[in-house]
């Protein structure tokens, strides 16, 4: 990798946070599997650092929380029968949170979908924000909880439940889940204004991260095989979102918009942070 210079290594991982596989990548590129693995390393640990290190006293006020699927090594329910002793292997869900308005995704989580997960995705969510925010979640229990240890009574928080229909027996079959027939609305704490209890920008943002990492396209063969590889390749995919790609609606990036940064950056100043941070 010492070998590549910042060109080429901007270029590889544009690839990727583009939607091209690991193994995609290395034979477009024809760099070898390793050194692309640790410059994928490198820099998304320099990237989660200067996110975690920035993303302090945001002016947020409308914010959505969801979780995303995928899975690490193998589905949860064929672990047992796999017989391996690999580290995370199994579902994995990644926490995310939106700003509404400026599309600025202050922090996520890389866990399970369970209430220690949910605490400190919520707890680390409350420590960026300058002020009082409506927060909107969907219908899971294990945000109840989290919710009002991290804020107490300084927020405004509702859930969004949606309503599925009973599936058919051919939809029983495809891989996409039952047809929404509605959603409820409902006030937890605090004053939330009904017209921005929604989910849909942090939704839409889920299906961004599918389209954008191959690990999380449904049905296919590039998901993670460890753990480790999975988190930096989300932590790269925020930055490319954050700081990088520009957001059609708003003209700029979502760090643009949110004030936390005045210019849209390239690949290779990604690249040159994780020099400098090494």
């Amino acid at each position: 990798m010492n070998r590549l210079n910042v060109t080429d290594r901007a270029k590889i991982l544009t690839l990727l946070v583009e939607g091209m596989s690991i193994n995609a990548t290395c034979r477009t590129t024809g760099v070898a599997k390793a050194t692309v693995l640790k410059l994928l390393a490198d820099v998304a640990e320099a990237c989660a650092a200067y996110q975690d290190r920035v993303m302090r006293n945001l002016p947020c006020k409308k914010l959505q929380c969801d979780e995303i699927w995928a899975f690490c090594y193998s589905k949860e329910r064929n672990v047992p029968t796999n017989k391996v002793d690999v580290e995370g292997a199994g579902d994995v869900y990644t926490w995310t949170a939106i700003d509404a308005d400026t599309k600025l995704i202050p922090c996520w989580h890389v866990g399970t979908r369970g209430y220690i997960s949910a605490q400190q995705f919520i707890t680390d969510l409350a420590d960026r924000l300058a002020n009082r925010v409506q927060l909107t979640t969907d219908g899971h229990s294990a945000y109840l909880q989290a919710v009002e240890e991290a804020f107490g009574r300084n927020i405004d928080f509702a859930q969004l439940v949606k309503i599925y229909g009973s599936p058919t027996t051919q939809e029983q079959r495809r891989y996409s889940p039952p047809e929404c027939t509605g959603a409820k609305k409902t006030p937890i704490s605090g004053n939330p204004n009904m017209a921005d209890i929604s989910t849909s920008y942090v939704e839409r943002a889920n299906l961004t991260m599918r389209m954008h990492m191959r690990r999380f396209t449904r049905l296919t063969n590039g998901f993670s095989k460890k753990l480790e590889n999975h988190m930096h390749a989300v932590s790269l995919h925020f930055m490319f979102y954050n700081f990088c790609k520009i957001h059609k609606t708003l003209r700029v990036t979502p760090a643009m918009e949110a004030g936390i940064d005045d210019h849209v950056w390239t690949m290779e100043e990604v690249v040159m942070m994780a020099d400098t941070n090494g």
